[in-house]
């Protein structure tokens, strides 16, 4: 057995709640996995984990190794970092985790000049509008917008400014008229992103305060894209952010309104799992990230 191959992979099954999962992330077979918890548990004479043919639970003993464990290989790849050349090339899978419309229009076609300028990282991007848990789920890092980070136990650089806007197709407009106060959005069919926590509301500003407008969906959607699609069609009226309708405002496919109470821009941030160390493929894909998308980003441009 080797001991700290074995301690990795009983590291990876337990982060992943699972032995397939901790397969594909390390490249092993499930057997391989199996093989090396098996031959750490008889090496300690003591059982980490209880197997059923649905889930893993992580023993009293399990749980204090794991800590060990992570402790112990936060120490090895921090010295690893230590003696390599600070100019050698970032190499290994980086797991990302960011949300389906944000990482559709802008985030994909980055990673894709990344993997051109990092030939040796290789990627394994998973998008998702539900926020996901970047640990248990073993992403490296995960991107969030929002007015802010609850979450305690993970590192945030905020990476740019997300613009909103209150938008609808001339089409719709030029049927419905076009609404000169929040008030009047009541007479409007809204449309909304029924994941937003704020739905059922619109934050409107009002002389440097941020206040709210009841609204009534009649089309509610858990996807930007389609909500687009929907403005675009002359559906209604809806606020999301200029990365998704920026273009769209632009070329006059739709058009901002109510202007003067467009709400304050929430953040993009780039948030990762706590540890000593930021692992070489994390921080220049950080920095990257932060370089493309700037303080003033280039849809609002």
């Amino acid at each position: 057995m080797n001991k700290l191959t074995a301690m990795q992979v009983f590291k990876r099954v337990v982060e992943l709640n699972g032995f397939s999962a901790a397969a594909r992330d390390l490249r092993l077979s499930n057997a391989a996995v199996s093989k090396n918890v098996n031959q750490l548990e008889e090496h300690l004479g003591t059982q980490l984990l209880i197997r059923t043919t649905r889930k893993i639970s992580v023993t009293e003993a399990g749980q204090e190794y794991y800590q060990r464990c992570v402790a112990i290989l936060d120490d090895i790849a921090e010295a690893d970092l230590l003696a390599s050349a600070t100019t050698s090339e970032p190499r290994g899978l980086l797991r990302i985790n960011a949300p389906m419309s944000f990482g559709i229009l802008h985030l994909a076609p980055a990673i894709s000049e990344f993997m051109d300028r990092y030939s040796q990282v290789d990627i394994d991007l998973v998008m998702n509008d539900r926020v996901v848990d970047l640990v248990d789920n073993g992403f490296d890092i995960g991107l969030r917008v929002g007015d802010g980070l609850k979450d305690s136990t993970l590192i945030a650089r905020t990476l740019s400014p997300v613009a909103r806007a209150f938008c609808a197709a001339p089409s719709y407009l030029k049927k419905a008229g076009i609404p000169r106060t929040p008030d009047d959005l009541q007479d409007h069919v809204c449309l909304t992103y029924s994941l937003s926590s704020q739905h059922g509301s619109w934050p409107v500003s009002n002389h440097g305060e941020t206040a709210s407008v009841e609204i009534e969906g009649r089309y509610n959607v858990n996807n930007s894209l389609a909500l687009r699609e929907a403005l675009l069609q002359g559906r209604g009226v809806t606020l999301t952010p200029t990365f998704i309708v920026g273009d769209d405002i632009k070329t006059g496919r739709l058009k901002s309104i109510l202007t003067a109470y467009t709400p304050p821009p929430q953040t993009l941030y780039a948030v990762y799992p706590q540890a000593r160390h930021v692992s070489q493929k994390v921080r220049v894909f950080v920095d990257f990230l932060a370089e493309r998308f700037r303080a003033s980003p280039y849809w609002d441009d």
